[in-house]
């Protein structure tokens, strides 16, 4: 019996396998509450894919590839089939997207359809697993162990089943969350009890092995699980929410104007408006009546007042012309008599005799 490695680069690959499975089941398991409140088929579909795109794909095969990284047998190279490798995701895919789709897209009996898809789905990803391990060349001979076999494959079927169950059921961050830390768990305890259950007799090499390096296969699948995570996470941030579509239903419902009226709004006061006069209260009790505005009614503005008389200017051009016509009568040396008022001061000129004594006495 040729001695096995299944830690061989230490703890960094099952870290791995396991950081990616936890990933791969909170996508699906997001893409699972996406698809219970989608409103039409099309996007139930689509959600439906995606969710064993994530689970089936990101979630199990990527996690089993990595764990496969650090899988060694002493005494002889390994190789992988690309062909087998790549039907073994493809099993991984189609088997969690026929359990998805008997748990979520059918009415009725839901504890029988969780089960139903629990088992095909388990199944597949039993099979998916020997699969992959069927694509793997080596210089010797695979046994497995029946017994660790059968609870590998009951691992996968309870671990699917849960899975199913809890795509059907939560709905909160914090438990999804929890739920992915679950199927994670749940997940690498089938793959290494499967890789338990198996024991190698190597044999002489009878030529080069045919198939690609776990290295040379590294790089495409690496890369097709980044692109895959990205493509995963902008559909579901660029997807409408429950928020989103409540908002566009508004807006429409506006445009084609079956909105239900709304409450009118309280009028803005016009300013300037006639406040009534105040009634006072009765002498004996009674209710004050309250002063009353009316915003409708235009400001009333109180009309100036007619003057028909002569205006300031017309009057002093009067006062002028009367004291004009008073100083040509008037004897010289003396202004216009106005009874009742001193005659105005002349101002003195060169030929008069004026002096202070004159001024001081009258």
């Amino acid at each position: 019996m040729a001695e096995i490695h299944h830690l061989s680069h230490g703890w960094v690959t099952p870290t791995v396998s396991y950081v990616l499975s936890v990933l791969g089941s909170l996508l699906g398991l997001i893409c699972a509450v996406r698809l219970r409140k989608a409103p039409t088929g099309g996007g139930r579909i689509w959600w439906l894919a995606l969710a064993a795109v994530a689970i089936g794909g990101t979630g199990i095969w990527t996690m089993h590839f990595v764990a496969m990284l650090g899988f060694d047998v002493v005494g002889t190279p390994i190789r992988y089939d690309v062909g087998l490798t790549a039907a073994s995701a493809i099993i991984a895919v189609v088997a969690v997207g026929v359990g998805l789709a008997i748990a979520l897209l059918g009415s009725g009996a839901r504890q029988l359809r969780i089960i139903v898809g629990g088992v095909l789905a388990g199944l597949g990803v039993a099979a998916m697993h020997y699969t992959g391990m069927a694509a793997m060349h080596l210089d010797g001979s695979i046994d497995y162990a029946t017994v660790r076999v059968a609870l590998s494959v009951a691992i996968a079927v309870v671990a699917a089943t849960v899975a199913l169950w809890l795509t059907v059921t939560v709905s909160k961050p914090l438990v999804i969350f929890a739920s992915a830390l679950i199927m994670g768990i749940a997940v690498n305890g089938m793959h290494f009890t499967g890789m338990s259950a198996m024991s190698v007799r190597t044999t002489p090499p009878v030529g080069p092995l045919a198939g690609a390096t776990a290295s040379q296969l590294l790089i495409p699948i690496g890369v097709a699980v980044i692109f895959g995570v990205l493509g995963l996470v902008y559909a579901l941030m660029a997807a409408p929410t429950e928020e989103d579509r409540a908002g566009l239903a508004y807006i429409a419902a506006r445009q084609a104007g079956t909105m239900t009226a709304a409450a009118p709004r309280p009028s803005a006061p016009v300013y300037g408006a006639v406040r009534e006069p105040v009634t006072p209260p009765p002498a004996f009790g009674g209710t004050r009546e309250t002063p009353t505005v009316s915003p409708l009614q235009p400001p009333v503005v109180a009309p100036m007042p007619q003057n028909n008389g002569p205006t300031l200017g017309e009057r002093l051009g009067s006062l002028q012309r009367d004291l004009a016509a008073e100083e040509e009568l008037a004897p010289e040396g003396e202004g216009p008599q106005i009874p009742g008022q001193r005659l105005p001061r002349r101002m003195p000129t060169t030929d008069s005799s004026w002096t202070f004594r004159d001024r001081a006495e009258k």
